[in-house]
C-alpha cells in the first residue's frame, strides 16, 4: 500500500529539506536513470533497428532481378481471362526460368488460374537464381521500417523503464518496513498518560 504523500509538488526530491531521507535522493536518481535510459535505449535501438531494415531493402531493390519465367505444367483452374492478365483468380503452379549465367532453374510461382505450358510469367530471384518474392517498394520499405523501428524502440525501451519501476517498488517496501519498524517501537508509548 503506498503511503499518504499529499498534493504533487514538482521536482520535490530534489528541493532542500530536513525531513527528506536518504532513500528519497536514491529513488530520486533511480528515477532520473530510468527515464533517461529508457528514452536513450528505445530511441537509439529504434532508429538502428529502422536503418538495418531500410538497408537491407534497398539491397533487395538493387539485387533482385525481375526474369520472365514459363509454365511448365499446365495450372489448375479454369481460365476466367486471357492468361498473363493482372486480373483474376491466381494458383502455385510450377515454373522454368533461365539466369544470365545460363543456368536453368524452376520452382512454384503464382500464375493465373488455367495457365498453360509454355505460358510467360514474371517472376523475381535473388543473384543465385532463386525465387523470392517482389521487392519493397522504396514508400513500402519507409513504413516498414519505422513500423519495426517503432516496436523495436519500444520493446527495448521497456526493459529499463520496468528495472527503474522494479527498483522503485522496492525501495517504497523498504520504506514502509523501516516505518512499520519505527512505529511499533514509537507507537506504543502515544498510549501512555502521565499522571
Amino acid at each position: 500500500m503506498k503511503a499518504f504523500r499529499g498534493p504533487k509538488v514538482w521536482l520535490w526530491r530534489w528541493r532542500r529539506n530536513p525531513l527528506k531521507r536518504r532513500a528519497d535522493t536514491v529513488e530520486a536518481w533511480v528515477l532520473l536513470g530510468a527515464w533517461l535510459f529508457t528514452f536513450l535505449a528505445g530511441v537509439f535501438a529504434g532508429l538502428a533497428a529502422a536503418r538495418s531494415v531500410e538497408g537491407g531493402l534497398a539491397r533487395e531493390r538493387v539485387e533482385w532481378r525481375p526474369v520472365v519465367a514459363h509454365v511448365v505444367e499446365k495450372a489448375p483452374g479454369t481460365s476466367g481471362q486471357q492468361a498473363g492478365s493482372s486480373g483474376g483468380e491466381r494458383v502455385w503452379a510450377r515454373v522454368g526460368w533461365t539466369v544470365e549465367d545460363g543456368s536453368a532453374h524452376s520452382g512454384q510461382a503464382r500464375v493465373p488460374a488455367g495457365s498453360k505450358v509454355g505460358t510467360p510469367v514474371t517472376v523475381w530471384t535473388d543473384p543465385q537464381g532463386h525465387l523470392v518474392t517482389r521487392p519493397a517498394t522504396v514508400s513500402e520499405a519507409h513504413l516498414r521500417s519505422a513500423l519495426v523501428g517503432g516496436l523495436v524502440g519500444l520493446s527495448t525501451a521497456a526493459v529499463p523503464f520496468v528495472a527503474g519501476l522494479v527498483v522503485c517498488g522496492r525501495l517504497e517496501r523498504r520504506r514502509m518496513d523501516r516505518w512499520d519498524a519505527e512505529w511499533s517501537r514509537l507507537g506504543p508509548q502515544w498510549g501512555r498518560t502521565t499522571g
